[in-house]
Formats: structure tokens, C-alpha cells, sequence
């Protein structure tokens, strides 16, 4: 017995030993984090040419398609034509000649929004590189948007950021391809024209707010909860005090204010909107969307794409930040628990099926 309690402590020492050397790696390396995110080094800009991509699809599948000789006399026709164009533009630059005009170019931008809306610092970056170097006349920026909204304050800001492009007179195209509700909405409705995929979700054009109360509880079991404020309006409603009538009617002023401010900014960007008409929070499919004039027209991201391609060089712009070891174990620990929630419910789903 003495033994084991022995070896118990062992092990709770060499655990305790662990985490704290842990927590250590984590400091250090956070600190590391922050000095390079001060040099500006903290991530790296992400370019990649679409039509190139597009282009090895499709040669890919030929490929397949072809017997070994067929094949082969693809690749030798290929290589023979790409070598007449490099020595015709050879020729042409030693001649004197001008060059051709060079092709309109299409920036395409990504946005994953969660509640904070996280990605608004990649994007701002992303902005403005491109800023830097598209022409307002002839390029085009185009933002493939997945968001059901989230933080007004934070939405606010990268729906912001989405209209420096407008202000620099550059077309923006939004494709939406599962969700842009509520602040996704918001950043969706800055662009110039919105494209949607048939069942994407748009709209939600309106403000909630939702917060559990526990005085009650801490009543009932003799607890008291202080608030002290200096402000009429400091704190309207609380978690843990009692919320008054008078601090509720606040709160839902606040609140119609915001879905005002909210309902100009739409209706300022998309003036033929019925905002009366969709500005009561309800969402709509991509086709339904259509009709009441919340998207302009419907087709995939990639339909529009590739599309692209045809008249510019479609380049997509991502900025990358590194992360920290303590976002990395997080992250891994909530794809882990993430999977395993979906293994429980996918268990449970084929359970009732059956």
C-alpha cells in the first residue's frame, strides 16, 4: 500500500513537472510570437494563379482520356506550341515592338467568419496588398464569403475593410456559396454585384441579443450580487444582479438602434432593395434571395471562376498568420472534440435510421 501511494505521488510530481514545462514553452514561444509580430513578420502573403490551376485540371482529365499514343502527340503538339509562343514573344521584345496590353486582373479573396468574425486582421492585410497594385479602370476583386454573422463591432470592421475597395473605385463581386447572413450579410451587401449558389443562405437582417440570468438562483440560496456604477446606462441588464424594466427598455432601444444603423448600411449599398420588406430578420435561399433582390444573380464560385479566366488572370490573394503553439494545441483539441461530437452524432443518427 505504501508502495502505491508512493507511486501515485511519483506520477502526480512528473505530471505536475510536465504541464508546468508546458506552460513555460507556451510563454516563451508566445513571447517569440509577439516580438516577430511587432517586426511585421508574424505571417506571409499568399499568392496563387487560378488560371494555372484550372488549366492542369482539365489537361489532367484529357490526359486520362487519351491512349498512351494520343498521349504522347499531345504533349509534343504542346510543348511545340509553347515553344513558337515564347520564341514569338522573344522575337517581338527584340524587335522593339510594344507589348501587348497586359490582361485585367481578378484578386480573389477568402473570408471564414466565426462570431468574432477572426479572420478581419488576414483580410485587412490582404486588402491591402491588393490595394497596392490593382487598377481601378480594368481589375476586379472578388470575395468568396462563408459567414452567419456574428459581433456587430467586429462585423462592422471587416465589412469596413470591404468598402476601401469600393472607395478606390475597383469592381468587388461577393460569391456566396453556403451563408452570408446577418453580419455576413453585411459584408456580402458592400460588394457591387452578389453571387450566390442556389441554396446559399442570405439575409438575417436584424440584431439579437441573449443572456442567461441568475439572481434567482443566488437569491434562493443567499447570495447577494453588487453591481456599483457611475452612469446611468453603464449596465442595463447583468447575468448575476436583478434586470429592472427601465434597464430592459434601454436595452431594446440599444438594440432597434443598432438594426437601424444596420438596415441604412444595407439599404445606402443596395438602394433597389425593399428594406422594409427584408429588414425583419428572416433568411432566404439563393433563388428565393434572387426575387426579392438580395443577390444578382445565381451560380457557384467556381462557375464564376472559372468563367474568369477566360478574360483576365484570376489570381487569389491569402494573407497566412502563423500561430502560436497554445493556438495550435487548441486548435487540435477542438478538432478532436469536434470529431468526436460528430462520430457521436453520426452514431446516434444511423442508431435511430436503423
Amino acid at each position: 500500500m505504501e508502495f502505491l501511494t508512493e507511486f501515485g505521488l511519483f506520477i502526480a510530481k512528473t505530471v505536475t513537472l510536465v504541464v508546468a514545462l508546458l506552460v513555460i514553452v507556451s510563454v516563451v514561444l508566445s513571447a517569440a510570437h509577439k516580438d516577430k509580430d511587432d517586426q511585421g513578420s508574424d505571417g506571409e502573403l499568399r499568392v496563387r494563379k487560378l488560371n494555372e490551376k484550372y488549366r492542369k485540371l482539365r489537361e489532367s482529365l484529357q490526359a486520362k482520356l487519351r491512349s498512351d499514343s494520343e498521349r504522347k502527340t499531345f504533349e509534343k503538339a504542346r510543348k511545340k506550341e509553347d515553344k513558337a509562343k515564347q520564341k514569338a514573344e522573344k522575337a517581338k521584345r527584340k524587335s522593339g515592338d510594344a507589348e501587348e496590353k497586359p490582361r485585367p486582373k481578378v484578386y480573389v479573396l477568402d473570408f471564414d467568419g466565426d462570431i468574432k468574425a477572426s479572420d478581419t486582421d488576414s483580410l485587412r492585410r490582404s486588402i491591402t496588398a491588393v490595394l497596392s497594385v490593382a487598377e481601378p479602370e480594368t481589375d476586379e476583386v472578388v470575395i468568396r464569403l462563408e459567414s452567419g454573422g456574428g459581433l456587430v463591432h467586429s462585423y462592422g470592421l471587416a465589412a469596413a475593410q470591404l468598402d476601401r475597395i469600393r472607395a478606390k473605385g475597383i469592381r468587388l463581386t461577393a460569391c456566396v456559396d453556403k451563408v452570408a447572413a446577418s453580419g455576413g450579410y453585411m459584408m456580402a451587401c458592400v460588394a457591387d454585384r452578389i453571387v450566390a449558389s442556389p441554396f446559399a443562405i442570405l439575409g438575417s437582417i436584424g440584431v439579437v441579443a441573449q443572456l442567461p440570468n441568475f439572481h434567482r438562483f443566488l437569491k434562493k440560496n443567499d447570495v447577494d450580487f453588487e453591481i456599483l456604477t457611475a452612469g446611468e446606462h453603464k449596465r442595463t441588464m447583468t447575468v448575476f444582479g436583478e434586470n429592472t424594466d427601465k434597464g430592459r427598455t434601454k436595452f431594446l432601444e440599444d438594440l432597434e438602434d443598432t438594426h437601424v444603423l444596420f438596415k441604412e448600411y444595407v439599404g445606402e449599398r443596395r438602394p433597389e432593395l425593399d428594406i422594409a420588406a427584408v429588414a425583419n430578420g428572416d433568411i432566404w435561399f439563393g433563388r428565393r434571395a434572387l426575387e426579392v433582390k438580395l443577390v444578382d444573380e445565381i451560380k457557384t464560385s467556381d462557375e464564376f471562376l472559372i468563367e474568369a479566366c477566360d478574360r483576365a488572370d484570376v489570381i487569389s490573394v491569402g494573407f497566412q498568420r502563423k500561430r502560436t503553439l497554445p493556438e495550435k494545441l487548441g486548435l487540435a483539441t477542438s478538432a478532436a472534440l469536434e470529431h468526436t461530437v460528430w462520430r457521436v452524432l453520426g452514431a446516434f443518427r444511423n442508431q435511430k435510421i436503423q
